[in-house]
């Protein structure tokens, strides 16, 4: 409700600074991208509150620990995510569905670049630090994983079609929202992009906690957002090939495959990691 309420006046601040000759750029934006901001403006307001209201005090009490070899650990989730959507993304270029673009902007390839410095860092304190954190209070592992992985996808997946508000009042937001829930009328599409999505966020939520930490999360989203934005970027392709491939590498069956290579990429250096401290 907060992020349905913040999106308007975001979204008209934006277009007073386009009227008055800045941040120009913002003019490619929908409203539907101010009102996902705006979500997660909400989340990161909220997040204080919410944890004193639980009592929260340290990152002990959401049982994350420091962690040592954050640097290997970082380096290794960007790898194992990177390296096996890069090459899905090569051999895609190979069938008649996806190309190099002719004109390359490569600013939006350094912007989705710059995203995965950033991006990790808040997605993954708030998914896999607060709210995993509170959830494994309840002394179910594997529940607290399924929520936190089930919410992960539903944040990521619900997304109204864009200009659904072409017109925006006050009430815009709570028109996105309403609008938001009509992929999950489609099979193909949850298929294709809610589980993935799922499992992405199961993939996560497990590499937190086996090292009791968020550095290894970190890296793995980040190679995510680098290898898919990039990607993006680069190629162009027409159709979408569902539920095989959606409108990214992180969307359909052929992606879900990739993330279970890098689960097993991740659960191989777990073994070798707990193995050295042992």
């Amino acid at each position: 409700m907060l992020g349905a309420l913040l999106a308007p006046p975001l979204f008209w601040a934006a277009q007073w600074l386009i009227g008055h000759g800045w941040l120009t750029f913002l003019s490619r934006f929908d409203f539907e991208t101010f009102f996902h901001r705006a979500l997660l403006i909400a989340a990161i307001v909220l997040v204080w509150p919410l944890a004193r209201s639980l009592s929260i005090r340290s990152r002990g009490d959401l049982e994350i620990e420091k962690n040592a070899g954050w640097g290997p650990d970082l380096l290794i989730g960007f790898l194992s995510s990177a390296i096996p959507l890069l090459c899905c993304g090569a051999i895609l270029l190979a069938t008649p569905f996806y190309s190099i673009r002719n004109l390359i902007d490569w600013l939006a390839v350094g912007k989705a670049i710059a995203a995965a410095a950033v991006v990790p860092l808040i997605e993954e304190a708030f998914f896999r630090g607060l709210i995993l954190g509170l959830l494994l209070k309840t002394g179910r592992r594997y529940l607290a994983m399924f929520v936190t992985s089930a919410l992960y996808s539903i944040v990521h997946f619900l997304k109204a079609p864009q200009h659904t508000s072409t017109l925006v009042t006050w009430t815009s937001g709570f028109n996105s929202i309403a609008h938001a829930f009509v992929q999950f009328t489609d099979p193909i599409l949850v298929a294709a992009g809610f589980t993935t999505l799922f499992l992405i966020g199961w993939i996560l939520a497990d590499a937190r906690l086996e090292t009791r930490s968020l550095w290894l999360p970190i890296g793995l989203h980040a190679g995510w957002i680098v290898a898919a934005g990039a990607f993006n970027k680069i190629t162009r392709h027409d159709t979408a090939i569902l539920p095989w491939m959606g409108k990214n590498l992180l969307v359909g069956i052929v992606p879900l495959a990739v993330a279970a290579i890098t689960w097993l990429i991740v659960w191989a250096w777990l073994r070798r990691r707990n193995a050295r401290a042992t």
